[in-house]
């Protein structure tokens, strides 16, 4: 008989504690409080049960669920409500205590949003500093396209686009991580002054990444896809796409950690869009909350996707800056610790707006 498992998936949101004493719990050390709880109870891929507790409630719920599900309901909830310790990149340090914008910097000729915008590094070091002068925590360089129907850059060409860049951009004080698959080119960003990997296969594309990130103590963002750029888009089918997504991701952070690399340094990203539909990835932001099970920081790459296109007449990448700020603020609202963004001074200044209003929240009346 399949042994059933719980989710837990933080809900209810309020402004501020004050006055609910015993009533909501903080979602990952963050700005975010939450009053209730939806549990949801699998068994063989399929949800079973699901039931919304109260936070007021929780104590006597768990402890009335048989020992194993009560034991990993408790353990899930510790990882709901323990603060994410910050990002340290060199002599930056990003609190991830609070929204922070990841401002995307492609090297490309073809990425579908920017391609071929920064392709000279003395404007795509120009741009990076306009990006963080407008507020952005650490910029997001990448020299390969991901993007559904991409074709594979060779690593030497891919090194030869990021690592001035990165070097220049390092040299200046900036934070900023290297988007790439291959350990080559990490192992060639990490020398040029990058201090994170973000990586789109979650270490699983090229066989010496994660010993490398492990060896080089660097960050790590894992992120979920289904299939690869050439084919994510064929035909992408889940059971339960929130769920799979989840243990997905939960599998990697093992596989990383087994491989020497510290779980503290682990982010993962859910993969807005890679190897989804749209219904699969308006599931996803649905229950955004879910992953802080996982009891890593959470990072949300939505910006100008398809998906937004999708809901507003077929707009094209470039004319997406609306859905983009609001997917941002959903992620924001449900506690992501890092949104990764085209449109930083636009994407700032709405989190700053959404900071404002919690800050009001949190101060004594």
């Amino acid at each position: 008989m399949a042994q059933s498992r719980l989710y837990l998936r933080p809900t209810s949101f309020v402004d501020a504690p004050f006055g609910h004493d015993g009533k909501v719990l903080r979602l990952a050390g963050g700005l975010c409080f939450f009053a209730a709880i939806e549990i949801i109870e699998v068994e063989a891929g399929r949800r079973i049960a699901q039931t919304l507790v109260p936070i007021e409630a929780l104590d006597d719920f768990l402890a009335s669920l048989p020992g194993d599900l009560a034991t990993q309901g408790r353990s899930s909830l510790a990882r709901l409500t323990a603060p994410r310790p910050p990002l340290q990149m060199g002599a930056r340090t990003i609190r991830l205590d609070q929204p922070q914008v990841m401002a995307i910097l492609n090297l490309t000729p073809d990425s579908f949003s920017d391609g071929g915008l920064h392709a000279d590094p003395a404007a795509a070091v120009t741009a990076g500093m306009r990006m963080l002068e407008a507020g952005a925590a650490l910029l997001d360089v990448g020299g390969e396209s991901t993007r559904p129907g991409a074709a594979t850059v060779w690593e030497q060409d891919e090194i030869a686009r990021v690592a001035p860049v990165i070097h220049l951009l390092a040299g200046a004080g900036a934070a900023v991580s290297i988007d790439t698959r291959k350990a080559a080119v990490m192992a060639a960003a990490l020398d040029a002054g990058a201090g994170l990997v973000n990586d789109v296969s979650a270490l699983t594309y090229d066989g010496e990444a994660a010993a490398l990130v492990a060896a080089r103590g660097a960050p790590v963002v894992l992120m979920h896809h289904q299939g690869d750029p050439q084919t994510m888009r064929a035909d992408p089918r889940y059971g339960d796409v929130l769920i799979e997504v989840y243990d997905w991701l939960e599998e990697r952070i093992e596989a990383a950690v087994a491989a020497g690399v510290d779980r503290a340094r682990i982010l993962v990203d859910p993969g807005i869009g890679f190897g989804k539909t749209v219904r699969h990835n308006l599931a996803i932001l649905n229950g955004l909350s879910l992953f802080h099970g996982l009891g890593c920081a959470i990072v949300l790459g939505a910006s100008r996707k398809r998906f937004i296109g999708a809901l507003s007449n077929e707009a094209p990448a470039e004319a997406r800056l609306g859905g983009s700020v609001a997917v941002a603020l959903l992620g924001a609202a449900q506690g992501v610790q890092l949104v990764r963004v085209h449109d930083a001074f636009e994407t700032v200044q709405a989190l700053r707006i959404w900071r404002g209003l919690r800050d009001e929240a949190l101060s004594p009346s």
